[in-house]
């Protein structure tokens, strides 16, 4: 029995924002917070990188922050509780239930058998698809239902991105894997 590639699902990196204040003194903050960086010459914001869980957040003066890294959804939230106690700890007046909304969640699977490329390319509806070997070695291919996009690796390797919730992943798997087998290529 073939491995389930649905088992295979991995979270790689969730990218989430929030609303934490109206707005927020960068130099304060980069002052005040160990570890913190900020240079805004290269970058307008300044960044936190917290160890656990591993996160990274990008704190903006508008009082939005960008948190990147986070591989589940509990350590997001924890993460985000982590950044508001942070501030909070400066004197800064940060409501006590903070919400995130996911921008993207990136995640990898594997179909558990090398599947060849230029086929697919050929058999897949052109317009959803990029296929340039020489510039990229993976398949991009645009689905509709999800709104993702998968890379398809001749390894049988996918990496999924674009998704808003966990359940994204799982679809786009079992819809690449019907098409594939619609097209007799696995």
């Amino acid at each position: 029995m073939k491995s389930n590639p649905e088992d295979s699902l991995k979270i790689e990196n969730i990218v989430a924002s929030a609303k934490v204040a109206e707005s927020l003194d960068l130099q304060v903050i980069s002052s005040q917070i160990k570890d913190a960086e900020y240079n805004k010459k290269r970058f307008p914001g300044v960044v936190l990188r917290m160890q656990d869980p591993k996160i990274a957040a990008l704190v903006f003066g508008s009082g939005k922050v960008v948190l990147t890294g986070a591989k589940s959804l509990d350590s997001l939230s924890r993460g985000l509780e982590i950044l508001g106690n942070l501030l909070r700890g400066l004197g800064i007046d940060i409501p006590q239930e903070l919400e995130y909304k996911v921008q993207n969640i990136v995640t990898s699977a594997d179909l558990g058998t090398p599947i060849n490329l230029n086929k697919i390319a050929v058999g897949f509806n052109l317009d959803r698809i990029e296929y340039e070997p020489e510039q990229f070695p993976g398949l991009v291919y645009r689905l509709e239902e999800p709104k993702v996009v998968v890379l398809l690796f001749g390894s049988g390797k996918l990496i999924i991105t674009g998704g808003k919730v966990t359940e994204d992943a799982k679809l786009a798997v079992n819809k690449i894997l019907s098409d594939l087998t619609n097209l007799g290529l696995i």
